[in-house]
This record gives C-alpha cells, structure tokens and sequence, in this order.
C-alpha cells in the first residue's frame, strides 16, 4: 500500500482518537473561565499541528528536511499519538464496563439496585472526571518518560566495563582493553558538544582497540557527514574496526533511484575511510604479536527475526582463520549469535 495512503489512514484514526480523548479533557476542565479555554485551546493546537505534520509527511515533505528536523517533527507525533492512545485505551475499558452493565441491568432487572440505590448523575460525573484523570496520569508517566529520553536520552554516556576471560586468549594480548560503540545513530543528535563529551569518555579509557558496531546513521551517510572532527578522535593503537548495522544501508527511505541508494552506502563506506576505521564487509583481520595471533571478524548486517536484512556472510569471514587461537566477532545483530554463529561456528 502507498505510504501516503497509509499516512492519510492513520490521519483518520487519530481524529477519531482526538475527538474520543477530547469529551474526557472537557469533562475535567474548570467549567468555564479563561484555564477551560487555555486547556481546550492547547490540546487542538497539538492536535492541529500533529495532523499538520503527518500530512507533510503523507505529502513526502520528509524527503525534503534535515534529519535532525525530520527527527524533531516525528517525536512531536510520536508523543502526541502515544499519550492519547494510552488514555483512550483506559477510557475504553471502562466504557466497555459500562456497556456490560447496562446489558446486565436490562436482561435481569431485579438484580439490579432499588432506586433509592441508584446512583445520581452528580455521582456518575465525579466518577467519570476521577476516572479520567486516573487515566491521564497513567498515560502521561510514561510519555514523560519517553520525552524526556527524547529530548536527553541520546547525550546519556555511560561506561560499562567487563572483564572478559576468554581459555585460549595468547600470552601476547593479555589485558588489551577493548572499547566498544554501537549505534551511534548520527541523524539523532543536535548537540555536537555532548557528542564530543561521549567520545571524550572513551578515550579517556584509554583502549587498544576500538570496535564500532553499526548503525552510524539512522538513514542517509550524510547524517554523519558533520560529525567527522567528532569521530575522527576515535583511535587506538591497535586499530579501530567497524561493521554496518540495518539502518546504515539506507533501507528505511524512498529513493529516487537504486543507483542513488547504492551511492549513498557508497558514501557512508568512504565515511569510516576518513574516520581512519577499518570497515569489516564479510571478511577477518589478523592481529599478530610475538608470533602470537588474533582474529577480528567482521561482518555485514544479519538479522535473524523480523524482516531484518541478512547480508552479513560468516562463512566467507571466517575463512582462514585457522590460525587465530581467539577470534573475535563483530556483528550488528545479536539476534545472530544464537541463529547462526552458536549453531554453525561453535
């Protein structure tokens, strides 16, 4: 089905959502006065304006903006359509309650309270506004949450060290501190300083080796293109090695041709270039020290579940590694450690 077609579906549904959560916003606004206004009058503005971008996008006005932009206008929806979902979601369970108990009270009358039992409207409103806020501070602690990630989430550096103690390991690499990244995601960030703080954090731990686990960009290597000074700090005697992740093949956008798709991995290849990051297409690398060696593999995206791409090829990285007492493996995807590598190359 057309993206845009599917863009205008989700339109609909969200109008429908709009207009359900919005008699729950009125029932516990101030009855009247200038808070009523502000409260209805902000909640159709967000709403406008979620609309607003979603048929930008319908439109394929997100092939026309920055990532960093495309990025902003898609958390604003994200936000928007995961709150209102949340409290329709609640306010349909108890709707549905209703439902069965009118049924209830209908089929077995005498079952049902004497009148003087009943309870009044007075009662069924408080019950509905108490409700209705139950449900959105419910809703909204999670979507808190998620903005807040949003919004800081991605500058949120943490070092997380293991010792890892691997039987057949040569004399020669005892103790060589290997820094891993993954995900770094380039189109998500905004703030080239906080960047430079994460990197900062990794050489400050002073690695031998540096490995680089895909997914440098969220969609177009010209995402990364502005970040290069930032990166190009990574080193380590040793070396630094990468791998592709699913989102660095540019899979997730429309292009305008296979050729401009292919060019763009082409571009991003030439990215780890300048880096000086030694990218890892289905083949092995030998690290030799005293006469000692050891093998890093590297390999292209694999993804075992899902319709993730498998384009990583182990058999033809692994080949000739005989040699090596260790190898190391690099792989996006952990999915494919228990899919492949565990079963086949124990």
């Amino acid at each position: 089905m057309n993206r845009s077609i599917v863009l205008l579906i989700v339109v609909a549904i969200f109008v429908l959502v709009d207009a359900y959560v919005f008699q729950a916003i009125k029932l516990i606004s101030p009855p009247q006065g200038m808070v009523r206004k502000l409260i209805l009058g902000f909640y159709w503005f967000y709403t406008l304006v979620t609309i607003s971008i979603l048929l930008f996008f319908a439109a394929g006005g997100m092939e026309k903006i920055g990532s960093v932009g495309r990025n902003f206008l898609m958390s604003v929806v994200f936000v928007n359509v995961i709150f209102k979902l949340l409290i329709s979601i609640f306010l349909f369970m108890e709707d549905i309650f209703r439902l069965v108990k009118l049924g209830y009270d209908t089929l077995f009358p005498s079952h049902s309270p004497s009148p003087s039992s009943e309870v009044v409207p007075a009662q069924l409103m408080d019950r509905s506004a108490f409700l209705t806020k139950t449900a959105i501070a419910v809703a909204g602690t999670p979507v808190l949450a998620l903005t807040y990630g949003i919004i800081s989430g991605a500058y949120d550096y943490r070092i997380k060290r293991t010792t890892l103690v691997l039987p057949n390991l040569p004399k020669a690499f005892h103790g060589i501190r290997i820094g891993q990244l993954s995900d770094i995601h380039s189109g998500s960030f905004y703030n080239k300083k906080a960047v430079m703080g994460g990197v900062e954090m990794m050489m400050s731990e002073k690695p031998d080796l540096i490995f680089f686990t895909g997914d440098l960009v969220n969609n177009k290597a010209e995402e990364a293109t502005e970040y290069i000074p930032i990166f190009i700090k990574l080193k380590a005697p040793m070396g630094v090695y990468s791998t592709l992740g699913n989102h660095d093949y540019g899979d997730y956008v429309t292009w305008p041709s296979l050729e401009a798709k292919r060019k763009n991995l082409e571009d991003l290849k030439t990215i780890h270039k300048q880096l000086g990051w030694q990218l890892m297409m289905n083949e092995h690398k030998m690290l030799e020290q005293n006469g000692e060696k050891l093998a890093i593999i590297g390999i292209e995206n694999f993804g075992a579940k899902g319709n993730f791409p498998k384009y990583g090829k182990l058999d033809l990285a692994h080949a000739r590694t005989d040699d090596a007492a260790v190898k190391l493996l690099l792989s996006h995807d952990p999915s494919h450690w228990d899919f492949q590598v565990r079963k086949q190359f124990p």
